[in-house]
C-alpha cells in the first residue's frame, strides 16, 4: 500500500495540471476530485449545500428544479448525471433503449462490496439468470403462501403485543419497530433464520446493526463528486471505508454460517426459504451469498420505509384512517381484536389497496434509481445523453408533479387510484415505484401484501398518533427512504367510536 504522503503528492501534482478542479474532504485530508468544476446554479448549489438553506431535503431540491425545467429533465454537470422526471424519458430509460441503459460499472464498484454479483448491481447474463430463477422461485404459489404465513406470524406473535406492551408508555419510534419487523420476516423469508429483533426487549442485533452501516455508508459513496475519493479512502482503509469493510465482514460471516449450516441440512427441495431454493441451483457459496444479500436488501429497507410513510400520511390524515377501518369492517366485520386478515378478505379492500400506493407516490422507498448510459443517446425530450454518463429517474419527484398528477399532487388522497370503488393501477411509467420494464420488481406483489397485511393490523387494533405532525420529513442518506430521526408515535387503545 502506497505511503499517505505519496499519495497526496499525487494528487498535488493533478492540481498543477488543472486549476479547475474543486477540493473535497477525505476524512480531514483535503484531496482533489477528479471531476472539473461547473460554474452553473445548480453545480454551485450542489457543492456548497446552499440548496439546504431553503430545502429540507436534498430530493425536494431536485423535485423543484425539476418542476421548473420546462422538460422535467435537468443536468447536475459535476456529477455527470442527467435526471428526469418526465414519464416518457423513464419508459425510454427502463424499456425502449433498455440495453443501452444498464447499471453499469460505475453502479457495480459503489456497490460491489456489499452487494457482488447479486441481481441489484448485476447485468448482462449473470443478471438474467438470477432474473429468471428468481421469477420462478417467488412466483411459486408455495413460496408465496410460505412468505404470507411468515408476515402473518410476525404480527401476531411479536409486532401486535410489542405495541401492545407499549401503550400509555409515551413515544415509541414507529420506524425502528418496523425496520425489525420487516428484517425478522425477511431473514426467515431468505435464510430460515430468525433474528428476534422484534422481541418484546428488542434487543440488539449485531447483524442488522452491521447491514445498516453497510448500506448507509454504500449510499454515501454515489454522493461524492468524484468516485476516486472514497477508493482512496478505501485503498487507505481510513474513516468511512473502514468502518464500511468492517461492517462487511460481519456481515459475511453471519451469511457464510447460515450457508455452511444449510449445506450440512441438505433437502433443499423440501424448504421454502429463498436460500434453500437457490441451493439447488447454485454451488457457488460466494455467489449465493451475493443473492441472499440482495434479497435482504430489497426485502428489508423497502418495506419498513414504504409503512414508515404510510403511517406519516396516515396520522395528518385521519379521514383516509376513518375509510380504512370502515372498508375493513365491512369485509372483516366491527371486532377491533381481529386484525388478522385473510388473502382473499384482503383482495376485496380496494380503498386499502388505493391508500398504500397513494403513500409510496408521496414517499416512495427508493426516491431515485440511476443508470449508465452505454453510448450516446437522445431522450424523448430532446435531451441528449453522453455515452458513461448517469441517468436517474426520480420517482420522489415525479409523484409530486402537477403535469403529471395534478392540482392536487401533493395531497394524500387514495380516491386519485379508484374508479366506481374498484382499484385502478396506473402506468408503471408515470408511477416507477416499482421500476418497469424487464427489471419491473418480481416481489412487488409480495411488498404490497405485506404492507396491506402491517397497515390494516394495526389501524383496526391501535389508534397511532406520530408526534410532531406539522414538521416537514426529513431524510438521511440511504439506498432507501429513512425518516431522520425516526418515527415517534403514541399508541393508544382504538378509539371506541370507531368500533361502534
Amino acid at each position: 500500500m502506497p505511503p499517505f504522503s505519496f499519495l497526496l503528492r499525487s494528487l498535488s501534482l493533478s492540481l498543477r495540471l488543472s486549476l479547475s478542479f474543486p477540493a473535497v474532504s477525505l476524512d480531514g485530508a483535503l484531496v482533489l476530485a477528479v471531476a472539473p468544476l461547473c460554474s452553473c446554479d445548480v453545480c454551485a448549489s450542489y457543492l456548497s449545500s446552499s440548496w439546504s438553506s431553503e430545502f429540507p431535503n436534498l430530493c425536494d431540491w431536485y423535485t423543484h428544479l425539476l418542476r421548473s425545467s420546462p422538460t422535467g429533465t435537468i443536468h447536475v454537470h459535476v456529477l455527470r448525471n442527467t435526471i428526469t422526471a418526465n414519464p416518457v424519458n423513464v419508459e425510454h430509460i427502463v424499456r425502449a433503449r433498455f440495453d443501452n441503459y444498464p447499471k453499469g460499472k460505475p453502479f457495480n464498484a459503489i456497490l460491489g462490496d456489499l452487494l457482488g454479483r447479486g441481481i441489484f448491481n448485476a447485468d448482462g447474463e449473470s443478471w438474467r439468470f438470477q432474473r429468471k430463477m428468481a421469477s420462478l422461485e417467488l412466483g411459486s404459489v408455495s413460496v408465496r403462501a410460505y412468505a404470507f404465513d411468515i408476515v402473518r406470524g410476525e404480527i401476531e406473535t411479536r409486532l401486535v403485543p410489542l405495541l401492545a406492551s407499549r401503550m400509555g408508555c409515551g413515544n415509541v419510534d414507529l420506524q425502528d419497530v418496523f425496520r425489525r419487523f420487516s428484517f425478522d420476516s425477511i431473514c426467515k423469508f431468505s435464510f430460515g433464520l430468525d433474528p428476534g429483533c422484534l422481541q418484546l426487549s428488542l434487543p440488539v442485533s449485531s447483524f442488522a446493526l452491521a447491514f445498516d452501516l453497510a448500506s448507509r455508508l454504500s449510499a454515501e459513496r454515489a454522493a461524492h463528486v468524484s468516485h476516486g475519493v472514497w477508493k482512496a479512502k478505501r485503498l487507505l482503509n481510513v474513516g468511512s471505508e473502514r468502518r464500511l469493510r468492517d461492517a462487511i465482514k460481519l456481515v459475511n460471516a453471519l451469511a457464510e454460517e447460515v450457508i455452511r449450516q444449510r449445506r450440512r441440512l441438505g433437502s433443499f427441495a423440501t424448504r421454502n426459504d429463498l436460500l434453500s431454493r437457490f441451493m439447488g441451483t447454485v454451488d457457488d457459496d460466494v455467489y449465493l451469498r451475493d443473492i441472499v444479500i440482495s434479497f435482504l436488501l430489497a426485502g428489508r429497507d423497502t418495506v419498513a420505509s414504504a409503512l414508515t410513510g404510510f403511517f406519516w400520511l396516515l396520522s395528518r390524515n385521519p379521514e383516509v384512517e376513518r375509510l380504512i377501518r370502515g372498508e375493513s369492517d365491512l369485509v372483516m366485520g366491527s371486532s377491533a381484536g381481529d386484525v388478522l386478515a385473510s388473502f382473499e378478505q384482503m383482495q376485496h379492500m380496494h380503498y386499502l389497496h388505493a391508500a398504500v400506493h397513494e403513500s409510496m407516490r408521496l414517499f416512495p422507498p427508493v426516491q431515485f434509481d440511476s443508470k449508465f448510459a452505454s453510448a450516446d443517446d437522445m431522450l424523448p425530450d430532446g435531451t441528449a445523453v453522453g455515452g458513461g454518463t448517469r441517468v436517474t429517474y426520480h420517482p420522489y419527484a415525479m409523484g409530486r408533479m402537477q403535469r403529471i398528477w395534478g392540482p392536487d399532487c401533493l395531497e394524500f388522497r387514495p380516491e386519485r387510484w379508484l374508479q366506481d370503488g374498484v382499484f385502478r393501477p396506473e402506468s408503471l411509467y408515470k408511477f416507477p415505484v416499482f421500476q418497469a420494464g424487464p427489471r419491473a420488481c418480481l416481489g412487488k406483489e409480495m411488498a404490497v401484501v405485506e404492507m396491506k397485511s402491517v397497515a390494516l393490523a394495526l389501524v383496526r387494533r391501535f389508534d397511532v398518533r406520530v408526534v410532531g405532525t406539522d414538521q416537514q420529513a426529513r431524510f438521511s442518506p440511504g439506498l432507501t427512504a429513512t425518516m431522520s430521526g425516526g418515527l415517534p408515535v403514541i399508541v393508544q387503545e382504538r378509539d371506541s367510536i370507531y368500533q361502534k
